[in-house]
């Protein structure tokens, strides 16, 4: 196993210097699942917040252009899309994050900082129908460039 990229041999935490790396198209893919009841989910459509779902959307996409204010060693990104999809399931949403750009490093946090508050947007607009909601299996599905090229969950 290799030592984490972001310990010096000093053992601080620091910023990857990636400037010598290749700027290819990057992209990756994440996944988040919000368990909701069976009441919650017939109400999605009358929410008198509004629709979860499209909330949901811009939150997503909004945090994937701030994920390096969130995460500390993140590089900030030119990022060349992002987009979220929800799927209405018969226990939950499944929530997608695509995230794409042409740089040095890959885009892996911002589809799962995507994610993460896309399924936490509808925790919010949904929590007064449901206090017991549960947001879990936020992970990594796939990634593409870089030198480590592609790689998908099975």
């Amino acid at each position: 196993m290799s030592k984490l990229s972001h310990y010096d041999d000093a053992g601080q935490a620091h910023m990857v210097d990636v400037s010598a790396k290749s700027q290819t198209r990057r992209e990756a893919i994440a996944e988040a699942f919000v368990e909701l009841s069976a009441q919650t989910l017939e109400a999605l459509p009358q929410n008198p917040k509004g629709n979860p779902l499209e909330v949901a959307r811009f939150a997503g996409i909004q945090a994937a252009k701030q994920t390096s204010t969130l995460i500390p060693m993140c590089h900030p990104l030119p990022l060349s899309y992002v987009d979220i999809a929800t799927e209405i399931e018969p226990e939950g949403i499944r929530v997608r994050a695509t995230a794409a750009t042409v740089a040095g490093t890959g885009v892996e946090m911002e589809a799962m900082t995507a994610a993460s508050i896309a399924a936490l947007t509808i925790y919010d607009m949904t929590k007064a129908l449901d206090k017991g909601i549960r947001i879990r299996h936020v992970q990594l599905i796939a990634k593409s460039g870089g030198k480590s090229g592609e790689w998908h969950r099975e």
